[in-house]
């Protein structure tokens, strides 16, 4: 986790270094000044700060904070965590993202560290009550609709049961008041399918690889209408995708790249002896063997971007110079 930290005295400079020092070990932490003849601009601080990095603490007065943060505010889903600590290092207070962005564990280790008091304001926190999104953010699951968020802890803190379903398997014992189910009433989905009942909050393991395969110099609109061909095809949300895969002549395939570009996602590509090996049953083309060394670009490619191995969860799409298919690995969430 990148953090970022700002004080606004020398005492509480010296506690940040105390601080950075102590997180360093597992976090990348920088500390800047926020006064004296070289102190750094607070405003463009906090505008690079909140743009690129996922914790934000400052050392100094909650007001100070709050008003440094406002003209950022854009979404729970994206906002970075932001904590208040105090110069004297007695309260670690998040202000910002507590669960989603993982201010109020990211509190709770920093209060640790400084034998200080947490102030944890969240309602499902300070009842002892499971949040989802917090449960979430810990598997990696991106959140379809995030305004249903409130509605589930709303419940959960009003006694009722929330039932999971899910399409993969969650080991541990579920927490008090969730239960998980296979039913059809379902309160909480977690599926890559857009499928599903009306009304439910969704959530999305961002596990999928997509393997390209495309004519030279294709440009990225054919396959972006490729991309929403194969997720229509299969009834895949597009969140679930995470990686796009291909063979190493495509590397620098500009339509391929300003693809993953536009949508943020990486781009791996393999040997044609790596994608050779990878382990499935797949479609076959003369042509493709001739061209590239391989029999198959877009579904070896896609089994291969699985981390320890994949399998086929839609085959083969082609159309206007440009295949690809989708592979996913075994996923296993837990409480």
């Amino acid at each position: 986790m990148e953090i970022r930290m700002i004080s606004f005295t020398r005492k509480g400079y010296a506690l940040g270094e105390t601080l950075a020092a102590l997180l360093s070990a597992s976090h990348c932490v920088t500390l800047s000044k926020g006064f004296g003849a070289d102190k750094t601009s607070l405003s463009g601080w906090t505008a690079e700060a909140f743009a690129e990095a996922e914790g934000l603490i400052f050392i100094g007065a909650a007001g100070i904070a709050v008003r440094s943060i406002a003209p950022h505010l854009a979404s729970k889903i994206s906002d970075p965590g932001v904590l208040v600590v105090d110069d004297c290092g007695r309260f670690v207070i998040p202000i910002l993202s507590g669960h989603l962005g993982g201010a109020n564990e990211l509190a709770a280790a920093v209060a640790e560290l400084l034998q200080a008091i947490p102030v944890i304001t969240t309602a499902t926190d300070s009842n002892g009550v499971f949040a989802v999104d917090s449960w979430a953010r810990r598997q990696g699951l991106m959140i379809a609709n995030p305004e249903r968020i409130k509605w589930v802890s709303a419940r959960l803190l009003a006694g009722e049961t929330i039932r999971i379903r899910s399409q993969f398997p969650i080991s541990g014992t579920p927490p008090r008041g969730i239960e998980l189910t296979d039913d059809k009433e379902y309160d909480v989905l977690v599926s890559i399918k857009t499928r599903g009942r009306e009304g439910v909050l969704r959530l999305i393991p961002p596990v999928c690889a997509l393997g390209v395969g495309c004519r030279r110099d294709i440009p990225a609109e054919a396959v972006e209408t490729a991309f929403q061909a194969l997720l229509g095809k299969g009834s895949i949300a597009q969140q679930a995708v995470c990686r796009v895969c291909s063979i190493n002549m495509k590397a620098g395939e500009p339509g391929i790249l300003a693809f993953c570009r536009a949508r943020r996602l990486p781009f791996e590509c393999f040997s044609a002896q790596t994608l050779a090996q990878a382990e499935g049953s797949f479609a076959s083309s003369a042509f493709v063997r001739q061209v590239t060394g391989v029999d198959n670009v877009c579904e070896r490619s896609a089994v291969c971007g699985c981390p320890g191995g994949g399998d086929l969860i839609v085959k083969k799409n082609a159309g206007n110079g440009v295949t690809m298919a989708l592979a996913m690995p075994r996923v296993i969430l837990s409480f």
